[in-house]
Parts: C-alpha cells; structure tokens; sequence
C-alpha cells in the first residue's frame, strides 16, 4: 500500500500452478521504492511450465523491476528483458511474458505490456478502456518485438486487473469453451463481481478469478493460472493493541486510543483485554467456534473485532505471514482470523504496552516465545516487505 492524496493501492495476486507441477511457471512480483511514492508490480509467464518456466518468469519479473525502479526508459527496459532472456529454437520467440504496472503516488499509472492479455481497467462495474501505445523493440532475429505502453491516472475506486493466458485460456479444448474462456469472457466476469461486490478487496478479487478459471479447466489446470489486482481506495485502518501499559495510571489513555480509533480494532493479550474492558464498562464472551489444543481461543467485545492472546498468538501470525499461505487455506483459529483483518487492511497502527507480563519470566515458557516487542517488530516488518502494508508502531 501507499498513501496517496486520494487513497491507497493496494496490491493482491493468487496463483494456481500447472496440474501436476509443484512449483509456477509465472511470476507475480511487487515492490515499494522511492519511500513507497510508488509501486511497481510485474507478472511473468514463462513460456511451459515447471521449474524452468519459473526461473525464466522469476528473471524477467526481477530484470523489469529493477529497470523501472531505477527509472530505465520503456524501450531502455523492454531491450534489457530481451537480450537477457534465452530464445526457443522451435517457435523462435522468447521464454517469457510480461506486464508491469508502475504506480505513482499520485495516482499515475505507466503499463508496459508484452504478449500477456491486455489489462483490464474497472472504474466501479465498469470497464475503462485505455489508450495504447505501440513500442517496436528491435531484436537480433525476426521481426522487432512490439510492446504496449499506456499512461493512466486512476481514480478512487479504479482497479487495474493483468493475468497470465493461464486464465483467458482456462477451459480450453472442453464442451463448454471449446477456444477457451476468452478476454470477454474474462472481463464480463471482472464487471458482474465487482458490481455484485464494489468493495473487495485486490486479494480477494485476484482469487476469485483465478479460482473461476480453475473451474473451466475442472480443477486440473491445463497451464499456470495468475491474476495480479491493483485498487485505488480509501485505507482500511486497523489499530492492533498488545499489552498492558507501563503505568497502570495509563490504562485509560489505552482504552480511550481503542475506543475512538476511526477503523477496525484487535486486542492481541488477555490482560489487556481485561484493562480495556475494565476501562470501558464492556463485558467479553469467549468463542467456541474455533477451538485448538495449540492455539488460545478469542474473544468478542463491543466495538472490538477480536481479543486474542497475546504472544503464543503473535507468533503464530508471524509463522502465517512468513509462509505466505492465504488465510482462506489456514485452520479457523485466533491467529489466522487475525491475518485475514491485517491483510484486508491498508493502514495498520501497533500501540504496544511496555509492561513486563510475569508470566512469560517463568522459565518453562518455550524459548522461541520472544517478548512481545520482538513479536510486533517481526509482524510489523513482514506486513511492510512482503504484503505492502503501512505500519506504524508505539509504545504505551
């Protein structure tokens, strides 16, 4: 995410590997530069499928990211990415595809297409269709490689949705799309989701379509299906408070912090749970929809999404994080419960209470539960690197 005058992007890809590959031949890669003024998206396909096929897509995606990082002009970039790749003898065309969206913070977006299905631009339910660009890159066999190149300044509520062929051909061969799902088939999709959903999220929408694409190709897919979203919005704001505050005469500024935050809230910490519903006059119940031998159970309080322990939960989050997998494939627990509202957000604020918990002195605690700090830090610096969040931290 980056903060932008109007809004934030938000960036969301969902991958469906080859049936019977284990890894994807395509290659979704973001990154935040210039102090998150801007970010850059690329999705690769490499020509097959399979270990091969990533590491061609894995090279193209990191080649172009790079380039336009550094501010590499369109045809500068697009020669760079050809000279580096391998050429097929057979087919005499390069091992890999690509789309790049480089995104300002002022809302401009530069795409940069080659041999991918062409982009789609949604403005609420419906489809905007671009101006484009026409670059000729020329190359040391055949004729010269034609890229696509279009500038658009993209509103609140614009979404910018790229894909592999893995989706406009899902289907292919069978009764039903015989020639494939096909680009208008892809787009008439896009249009009645989002108008039946305005409000989802780029996570959600990419795997929406790549889980419809799936389908047409009866679960076994016939090639790597991908779908990478970019939406301009409103920040979804999430206050996350763990512990209690240095100062017991501080457990009311804590509790005013929750209650008048604008946005979603979580408590991570059973004691802080008690001080705040103390605070407030609130009453807690615990859930019994998701309980785990392994994982403490959570809690629901007026006003609050969720109260959950604190460190073993933490940890737990931060194991999720770290393996990327989504929170739909994740066991109904506290902690994945708790990853699916800090990936559905935009802007997430950690207020940490500096108070030494006793419990976690007692030497019978495990050695891999860290004190607390430790904990939101690795969070935190997983939700900025890796999900693109913006993530601040204080200290009570």
């Amino acid at each position: 995410m980056i903060e932008a005058p109007r809004g934030f992007i938000e960036v969301g890809s969902h991958c469906r590997y080859k049936h019977g590959q284990l890894t994807a031949g395509d290659t979704f890669l973001s990154r935040r530069v210039e102090n998150g003024e801007r970010i850059i998206s690329v999705l690769s396909d490499g020509l097959g499928s399979g270990v091969k096929a990533n590491v061609l897509s894995t090279l193209t995606a990191t080649v172009a990211v790079n380039c336009m990082e550094r501010n590499v002009p369109i045809e500068r970039t697009a020669r760079i990415i050809m000279e580096t790749l391998p050429v097929c003898r057979t087919r005499h065309i390069r091992y890999a595809t690509f789309t790049i969206v480089d995104i300002d913070r002022d809302g401009t977006a530069r795409i940069i297409e080659y041999d991918n299905p062409p982009y789609v631009w949604l403005r609420g339910g419906e489809i905007v269709e671009p101006s484009r660009t026409t670059v000729e890159v020329e190359q040391s066999f055949g004729p010269p490689a034609r890229l696509h190149f279009s500038q658009i300044t993209v509103e609140l509520g614009d979404r910018i949705v790229f894909f592999s062929d893995g989706i406009s051909q899902a289907g292919l061969g069978s009764g039903a799309h015989p020639r494939g799902w096909g680009d208008a088939g892809v787009r008439a999709t896009l249009e009645s989701t989002v108008a039946r959903y305005p409000e989802i999220s780029a996570r959600r929408l990419a795997r929406r379509l790549v889980t419809a694409g799936a389908r047409k190709d009866g679960e076994k897919a016939g090639d790597d299906i991908t779908c990478g979203v970019t939406y301009f919005r409103e920040p979804r704001r999430l206050l996350v408070a763990t512990g209690p505050p240095v100062d017991a005469r501080m457990d009311a500024e804590l509790a005013e912090r929750i209650s008048t935050f604008e946005g979603r809230r979580i408590i991570a910490g059973g004691t802080t749970g008690t001080i705040v519903a103390r605070e407030l006059g609130a009453t807690t119940s615990i859930s019994l929809s998701a309980l785990e031998p392994e994982n403490p159970p959570h809690a629901h309080m007026e006003g609050v999404e969720m109260i959950t322990e604190g460190i073993i939960t933490l940890a737990r989050v931060g194991e999720y994080l770290e393996d990327r997998t989504p929170p739909e494939q994740l066991p109904r627990n506290a902690a994945a419960l708790m990853v699916e509202h800090l990936l559905e957000s935009d802007s997430i604020e950690f207020v940490v209470g500096t108070r030494v918990n006793q419990a976690h002195q007692d030497p019978s605690v495990p050695v891999h539960l860290e004190l607390r700090r430790t904990q939101v830090q690795r969070v935190s610096d997983l939700l900025r690197r890796r999900y693109l969040k913006d993530v601040s931290v204080s200290y009570l």
